[in-house]
């Protein structure tokens, strides 16, 4: 398919963007305010040969994707943060039965009900910590309508290369924003596919990882047996109740991730090279923080953002260089705090003043502008 130009909103780039990646099951339960990426997609999806499949919750959203996953399609589901809460059981079964799949997370205002039509970056800790056990997860978010595309299209190949789910957090606001979207011809854009084993049937270990921790992957139906189960589980994939056995397993599910941390994390540094001031941003208040930079640079203040792309894995070292660079960081996030005590631990003796926001609209560019003054009269 040619180059394509649309004047549209984050929720149909994010749609258009798993279509393009290759996703052919959709499985969802309309939520405000990912309910347009659902609309979308049961338009869309018959067009491309795919399903798409309302339930009537959440839970039963995310268990058929994890088991259309392991027929070999490439799967999603989108909701927002009370979604998201329904959920939690069943990505914990698709981290430990390495199912790859992407979640797209519209934040809302919350906790509960909260504000159904409001943007929130609530949900930071949820992706991550949601779940019980030991874990790592990936989680991207974009702040734009382009990254929508694109970083839908990245989730889906990090979810294939890893076997992990992968999140889509994007604010209300970068959801239902409206802008320019390029979408590139098809040939131009690249796209990973899951390893599958190559060896005899009578061969093959289901969970017995290659030198990069990922293990091929079989799919239900093809001629290769295999068990997949929510409880610890051998290379063959048996439950075991063996200690030795569960320290492999949950250290490996999490080494994947983390021995890749630095091809995974995504940042974009912004006027960093003489700043004195650095603003750690993501979603929509680093478009305002942009902004604010901008005009104090033209007013003489050394100022600079980090602008996080990926929020898990943690850019930790990216946080911790900056530090030893600038005298003061500030964390711009639409909530109370939740990526600034990560920032906190990773920026050591540097002092960071947190711009919190936790409703409605995110910080206007003269709000962050105000803090970049405040702080460089110190």
């Amino acid at each position: 398919m040619p180059e394509r130009i649309m004047f549209t909103m984050g929720d149909i780039a994010c749609a258009e963007g798993a279509l393009c990646a290759g996703c052919r099951y959709f499985g969802g339960y309309p939520i405000t305010p990912a309910t347009e990426i659902a609309e979308w997609m049961s338009q869309r999806m018959p067009q491309v040969g795919g399903a798409y499949v309302q339930y009537e919750d959440e839970i039963a959203s995310i268990t058929s994707v994890i088991g259309a996953s392991w027929t070999g399609v490439k799967s999603m589901t989108a909701t927002s943060g009370p979604g998201v809460s329904l959920m939690q059981e069943a990505i914990g079964l698709a981290v430990m039965t390495e199912t790859p799949l992407v979640l797209v997370n519209i934040m809302r205002g919350g906790p509960s009900t909260g504000q159904p039509t409001r943007g929130q970056q609530g949900d930071v800790m949820q992706a991550k910590w949601g779940s019980h056990g030991d874990y790592q997860i990936i989680a991207l978010t974009p702040a734009s309508v382009q990254e929508m595309f694109d970083q839908t299209i990245q989730a889906f190949n990090l979810s294939e290369r890893y076997r992990t789910p992968v999140y889509v957090l994007a604010d209300e606001t970068v959801g239902h924003m409206r802008e320019k979207l390029i979408i590139p011809d098809q040939k131009d854009i690249w796209i990973e596919n899951r390893k599958t084993p190559t060896v005899e049937p009578s061969e093959y270990l289901p969970f017995k990882a290659d030198d990069d921790l990922v293990p091929p992957m079989a799919l239900l139906g093809s001629k290769y047996q295999f068990y997949a189960t929510g409880l610890t589980h051998d290379e063959r994939g048996y439950p075991s109740d063996s200690e030795e056995v569960q320290i492999e397993l949950i250290t490996r599910l999490s080494n994947k991730i983390l021995r890749n941390a630095d091809k995974i994390i995504d940042v974009d540094r912004v006027e960093l090279d003489d700043a004195r001031i650095a603003v750690i941003s993501y979603g929509t208040p680093a478009r305002s923080a942009k902004r604010a930079i901008k005009i104090a640079r033209e007013q003489g203040i050394k100022v600079g953002m980090l602008r996080l792309k990926t929020v898990w894995p943690f850019p930790e070292n990216e946080v911790a260089q900056i530090a030893t660079e600038v005298d003061h960081i500030i964390v711009a996030e639409q909530n109370l705090g939740q990526v600034y005590y990560m920032v906190k631990a990773a920026a050591a003796s540097t002092p960071v003043h947190l711009m919190a926001k936790p409703a409605g609209m995110p910080q206007l560019p003269s709000e962050i502008l105000d803090k970049i003054k405040e702080i460089d009269a110190q």
